[in-house]
């Protein structure tokens, strides 16, 4: 077991993988040559990258593609997907394909509302703190105007201040609810800037005008964004589904939308259903230089709103149209944090033109439905595992370090028999005698 290390915060990155491989490693020199053929030959993007966050040792990649021919609102769009997972970029791809052939993806900011909590203490009447933060309230607004005044010349700023009696749920829990809008900025750090004024001022006139004592806990925005929402949809004639795989459009438009209602009351399905829904939303999020981490609790809790965790996505088939769509919260910025730093999520922007905030959330929004649509589409048809197999097919083989005249002879053998990995190991060993 090691040593507990006192001040590595402080070392050099030569000093830091030093006492990793001293401390963890048997092979120090594989594990050292490992770790610095990642480094970036280019000195100042490597120095940009150290500095993302803290004890960098080495830069962690993930392939960044492209799935094009997605037309969203008329509009063409080539969207970057960062993941590693086999077959995602693929699905995006076929089923953009499959909607561009149908009418494309038409999409709709709902609102653009983001929220931010001070959570307090008082143990005095209620009816007194209302009377205090009534007087409060504009002076809580007043005293944040250098934080918020650059925001609010863009047509931004705080949108509302509430106080919420929450003493049901928590003796003496109390909150100012803040709304705000941030525009391009996904905002966290003007919303936490606000916050914590507020905090400063409500402390300060709390102890001057409040008889019983009120304790700040803490100050933070929160992740759940239930009023930053954002629908995209896809609709045609059932007729019109027919294609290669979907020999009966009428039975495939049933079949499809019996599973969406299955994910819509079930959720254990509910939970695949929605995980394929986010691998096309969180590989957009990351090339765009956005939290995927803040994204998935937002997006997740959204899920759960009505108290049973449910399908994100929703099917109607009436009067002869078949017709998909997902209602998604996403607080996602185009300006600020990573998208001016990060070189591959400034090309990933301009890759998709540069597109404001609200945009963004339409494009993302568009590719989890299009995800949904190519899982749930192989599932009531093929099955998921063909499609996903054959994609994977590539992993096995360079686990084993197949050749490319391996690779080339494996890949046109699996174009007409299953791919498991006991079957691609069979036919390794079997090409190899």
């Amino acid at each position: 077991m090691p040593n507990a290390i006192s001040g590595f915060s402080k070392f050099t990155k030569s000093e830091k993988i030093e006492w990793l491989l001293d401390t963890y490693f048997n092979d120090k020199n594989a594990a050292r040559t490992l770790v610095t053929q990642y480094w970036n030959t280019n000195e100042k993007l490597q120095k940009l990258h150290d500095e993302f966050i803290e004890n960098t040792i080495t830069n962690y990649y993930l392939p960044l593609g492209v799935a094009p021919n997605f037309s969203i609102n008329n509009t063409l769009y080539t969207i970057p997907m960062a993941i590693e997972e086999s077959s995602v970029v693929a699905a995006a791809s076929k089923a953009a394909k499959f909607w561009l052939e149908r009418g494309g993806f038409k999409t709709k900011v709902l609102s653009t509302e983001k929220i931010g909590q001070v959570h307090f203490t008082y143990a005095g009447q209620f009816e007194a703190l209302q009377v205090f933060f009534e007087s409060v309230k504009p002076l809580l607004i007043s005293e944040s105007s250098s934080i918020t005044k650059n925001m609010e010349k863009r047509g931004g700023g705080i949108l509302d201040i509430e106080l919420r009696d929450r003493t049901n749920s928590l003796e003496n829990y109390y909150q100012l609810h803040a709304t705000f809008e941030t525009l391009d900025a996904m905002g966290a750090n003007f919303i936490n800037s606000c916050l914590e004024q507020f905090a400063k001022t409500l402390k300060r006139e709390a102890e001057a005008h409040l008889d019983e004592e009120l304790v700040v806990v803490m100050s933070i925005l929160s992740n759940y964004v239930p009023q930053c929402l954002v629908r995209a949809e896809v609709s045609c004639p059932v007729s019109e589904l027919a294609s290669k795989d979907i020999k009966n459009p009428q039975l495939f438009a049933a079949k499809f939308k019996q599973a969406v209602n299955i994910a819509e009351v079930e959720p254990f399905r509910a939970v695949t259903h929605n995980k394929g829904i986010m691998n096309g939303i969180d590989a957009v999020v990351l090339a765009t230089g956005n939290d995927f981490r803040a994204v998935e609790a937002g997006v997740h809790a959204y899920a759960a709103r009505n108290g049973q965790y449910a399908s994100l996505t929703h099917c109607s088939v009436e009067n002869n149209t078949f017709k998909f769509w997902i209602e998604i919260p996403l607080a996602l910025g185009t300006v600020g944090g990573l998208t001016s730093l990060h070189p591959l999520v400034k090309f990933a922007l301009e890759l998709l033109e540069k597109p404001s905030a609200k945009e963004l959330m339409q494009i993302v929004a568009v590719a989890g439905l299009a995800q949904n649509f190519a899982a749930v589409k192989s599932l009531t048809t093929t099955g998921i595992q063909e499609g996903h197999m054959k994609m994977h097919l590539m992993n096995i083989l360079n686990q084993f370090e197949a050749t490319s005249q391996e690779k080339a002879q494996l890949i046109e053998h699996f174009k007409t028999n299953v791919v498991t990995h006991s079957a691609v190991v069979e036919a390794i060993e079997k090409l190899r005698g």
